[in-house]
């Protein structure tokens, strides 16, 4: 987060123009690993391996993931194992205005919070 209090997040990552250069090339705080990984994590070993390297790549880093397309218990859990504290998908919730944010955290904190 800069002293601005601005955080910066590279959406999509690993697909399209969000690639590794970029996490030398900017001041990166999240990475938001691609639905598409996600959607086949369970039968797809390659997919599984994809998510958990850039899980282990961030770790590294010191920057946070948020995995996009949560949509079953077990993606969940793999994505918790691994570290990835943060998701969106509709396992989680649908899309709700930010004024609802709080009510909702209120209401279920077991989601990612260990």
């Amino acid at each position: 987060m800069s002293a601005a209090g601005i955080s910066i997040a590279l959406d999509d990552f690993g697909t399209g123009y969000a690639s590794f250069s970029h996490l030398t090339q900017f001041p990166i705080d999240i990475i938001k690993i691609d639905r598409c990984f996600l959607r086949d994590l369970e039968t797809n070993p390659d997919d599984a391996a994809i998510v958990r390297i850039v899980l282990n790549l961030a770790y590294s880093l010191g920057i946070r993931t948020v995995a996009e397309g949560v949509e079953n218990e077990n993606q969940l859990a793999y994505l918790r194992a691994g570290g990835c504290l943060y998701g969106q998908g509709f396992l989680l919730g649908a899309a709700v205005p930010a004024s609802r944010i709080s009510e909702l955290q209120r209401i279920d904190r077991r989601l990612f919070a260990g």
